[in-house]
């Protein structure tokens, strides 16, 4: 009986990938034998994975598409399946959960002349903004979709369905103030 393949966890790939490019960013500044090692690696494997894509049919090829690490592979070789618009949509959809738990909303507004467009709405009790939080969210969004979709030029916040522009911040203050613990529960 063959042993079983063991699988890096995502964690443990962002912990790779983060470490990859800090060698990476050293090889730069030396350039020779290692680095061009390392390009021809990248350009045999994307050379592997476009073959495979050759051969996939439509349902597969949905499945690579949607993962998130092979999705930043088949972006890196420039073979990706989806349109950008596409992958730029998924993109700001992962981000919504996040953004609706701190009293706002995240949609998806289009491409408009190769400018990604998205709506960030607040929400909650914060109506009017709440300290610094929708900077670090749009700055958030613009690398997420810039990651998946790199042939799209900027990320644009637009105006919501109101006309209004995204509001200043949207931080609930209970996500900032912690209650005290009482004494006797400690």
């Amino acid at each position: 009986m063959a042993d079983a393949v063991v699988r890096l966890s995502d964690p443990a790939v962002e912990a790779r990938l983060a470490r990859l490019d800090e060698v990476l960013a050293g090889l730069e500044s030396a350039p020779g034998p290692a680095l061009e090692a390392v390009r021809l690696l990248t350009e045999v494997y994307g050379e592997a994975l476009a073959r495979v894509l050759d051969d996939a049919d439509e349902r597969l090829r949905e499945r690579l598409a949607e993962d998130e690490l092979l999705g930043h592979l088949l972006v890196l070789h420039d073979i990706h399946p989806e349109p950008p618009e596409r992958r730029a949509a998924r993109a700001v959809e992962r981000l919504r959960p996040a953004v609706r738990e701190r009293g706002g909303d995240l949609e998806w507004a289009g491409v408009d002349g190769g400018v990604a467009r998205v709506r960030l709405t607040s929400g909650g009790g914060c109506a009017s903004g709440c300290g610094g939080g929708s900077s670090e969210i749009t700055e958030v969004v613009r690398a997420a979709v810039l990651a998946v979709a790199p042939e799209l030029t900027s990320v644009e916040m637009v105006p919501d369905a109101a006309g209004r522009k995204p509001a200043p911040a949207f931080v609930p203050l209970s996500t900032i103030k912690r209650r005290a613990v009482p004494e006797e529960a400690r």
